[in-house]
């Protein structure tokens, strides 16, 4: 084969290495599948609780809920609500959960619960349309005072960004004057923010946010400003004009809508508790693929019994790929091409001590016998068969001894293969025969020796949840078998060998 030809090889060959990588990396950081088994993540559990009294009629109860908050995706959403219909709904932009309920009386408590997956990467998504400023009147003597502070603000700044700071530390009460004086006052200096930065032409709003601390309750929400600069909206602390979201706040409510609706009731209140929980990565992963949707390229979908039968298939190809290894490179010889593979498997089901006993005990017992049957002279099919049916009484009597003795070796009996092993048996006995004792040895001990290592590998807590969890990873696999199988040189075991002549030379 010249050079040539064999690039076309070797391209295809570097392609299902790269795209079992790439994919990999794509179901890492689409479908949020850790790389370790052992990963944990932080989730929150925000509680909403709201309280009011029934004035006995019916009741409309209706609490704005956050629609993917920036730096959070949410998991799961419930409602605790006895004798409450609920639902949430969408309506005019907001996001809200409402309960209803025909007649009420007395004192009520409802409870909304949500949790929340810190995420850098989430966004609010961008406004369907863009946002204006409204227009805001004002009267004397304010309408001056507004101009001559925003004119101020305007001559100290060149952004929208840049302006809102300026005018948040113009409004501040160490830094007022008599305009300032004018116009504030505690309860509505937000509302007074937001109505300014419109009238100079920058749409402006307000946020609620809710700063989260484990094991708090009773806790309420802080007031933020948010303005559009044209591509988002950006927030700012009303108080120190600090622009950006602060570590460990989720914004519960942006936008213009009541935070909580009751008709029907009064004294309405609502109050938040959170909690911070730790979650497993991959049972979290888990819970977001069957609330997403994505759930139908991966195997959690099936049925339990179906996934543990893959969780053992699925580890076959890198037994291969130790197994071409250790003949291809290494140059060790084996009982059957791809024998140590099976025994591997069956040691990933009985861990390996008593695999190895047991396996050694049926090999050891099938050889004697199997010399027996040679001095019968029976034909060879008639020979196996019969072989095949001694290693099953072998193995079931080790079963019932081994139970009578306190070792639960049945489940190790039912993973071997007994037609393989009878096969290998024969083959030993033949072997035995024509190249004597000590090329079985060699053969026998190979063959445990590269299931040994097989097993390491395929016993690893990083190797069963690789492989399951990003089976493309099993092209890369293919690739590198295939890059072997390419390889002509010498064997490590030959270099060993053929030393003497290199010290003869």
């Amino acid at each position: 084969m010249t050079s040539r030809s064999r690039l076309p090889f070797f391209i295809g060959v570097f392609l299902l290495i790269a795209a079992g990588i790439v994919l990999a990396v794509w179901r890492h950081l689409e479908l949020g599948i850790p790389w370790l088994a052992g990963e944990q993540r932080p989730v929150w559990m925000i509680e909403a609780r709201i309280d009011f009294d029934g004035n006995d009629e019916p009741v409309v109860a209706s609490l704005h809920v956050p629609d993917q908050p920036p730096g959070f995706r949410i998991l799961s959403e419930q409602a605790a609500s006895p004798g409450y219909g609920f639902s949430i709904l969408e309506k005019s932009g907001s996001r809200r959960a409402e309960w209803t309920k025909r007649l009420v009386t007395g004192p009520q408590t409802l409870y909304f619960k949500a949790q929340f997956i810190p995420d850098d990467t989430a966004q609010s998504p961008s406004p369907k349309r863009e946002p204006k400023a409204r227009r805001v009147f004002w009267e004397e003597p304010e309408a001056t005072a507004v101009q001559e502070i925003l004119a101020q603000a305007e001559e100290r700044s060149s952004t929208p960004e840049s302006m809102t700071r300026e005018l948040i530390r113009l409004m501040q009460p160490d830094t007022r004057t008599q305009n300032t004086t004018l116009l504030v006052t505690d309860e509505d200096y937000l509302d007074l923010l937001v109505d300014m930065l419109n009238h100079s032409g920058i749409p402006a709003r307000t946020a609620d946010g809710l700063k989260l601390r484990d094991a708090r309750r009773r806790q309420s929400l802080m007031p933020f400003l948010q303005i559009y600069d044209g591509d988002q909206w950006l927030t700012f602390d009303p108080e120190t004009a600090a622009q950006g979201i602060p570590d460990n706040l989720l914004l519960w409510r942006q936008g213009s809508a009541s935070l909580l609706d009751v008709v029907g009731g009064d004294n309405s209140e609502v109050s938040f508790s959170m909690l911070r929980q730790t979650v497993p990565a991959l049972q979290l992963m888990t819970m977001e693929l069957k609330t997403n949707g994505l759930g139908l390229i991966s195997f959690y979908e099936l049925p339990i019994e179906e996934q543990s039968m893959f969780r053992m298939l699925l580890l076959l190809p890198l037994g291969a790929l130790i197994v071409a290894f250790m003949r291809i490179v290494i140059g060790i010889r084996t009982s059957g091409t791809f024998m140590p593979v099976l025994i591997a498997v069956a040691f990933v089901q009985t861990t390996l001590i008593p695999g190895l006993i047991a396996f050694l005990s049926v090999v050891s017992i099938g050889l004697v016998m199997r010399g027996y049957l040679s001095s019968l002279n029976l034909l060879l099919v008639s020979r196996i068969s019969a072989l095949i049916i001694l290693v099953i009484f072998i193995t079931a009597g080790l079963s019932i001894i081994g139970y009578q003795m306190g070792f639960n070796t049945g489940m190790t009996v039912t993973f071997f293969p007994m037609v393989i092993i009878a096969w290998t048996i024969e083959r030993m006995s033949i072997l035995w025969e024509e190249e004597g004792a000590r090329e079985v040895i060699v053969q026998g001990a190979g063959s445990l020796f590269v299931a040994i290592c097989a097993y390491l590998a395929m016993s690893a807590p990083l190797a069963g949840h690789l492989t399951f969890n990003f089976p493309e990873l099993h092209l890369t696999i293919l690739g590198l078998i295939l890059l072997m199988g390419q390889y002509t040189g010498y064997k490590l075991s030959e270099l060993v060998r053929f030393t003497p002549m290199k010290a003869y030379d």
